[in-house]
């Protein structure tokens, strides 16, 4: 069973640059275009945006990338 987050979760996870960590600010359970990607979603496997706490940069990921911290 895949863990489930809420706005707000402080959360890590793995980029190309190493593990970044942030802060869950809205969570997605229908289908979504986010930066020219359309992303899927539902309710059992929802996607999270993320505000990476060293940048104001926002990642989209399903739960099973996420780790709570």
């Amino acid at each position: 069973m895949a863990t489930s987050f809420k706005k707000g979760d402080h959360v890590r996870w793995n980029s190309e640059a190493g593990k970044v960590s942030g802060v869950i600010v809205k969570v997605h359970t229908q289908d979504f275009s986010y930066k020219g990607y359309t992303h899927h979603a539902s309710k059992e496997d929802p996607q999270y945006e993320i505000k990476s706490d060293r940048s104001d940069h926002i990642a989209a990921h399903k739960g099973s990338a996420l780790t709570k911290i």
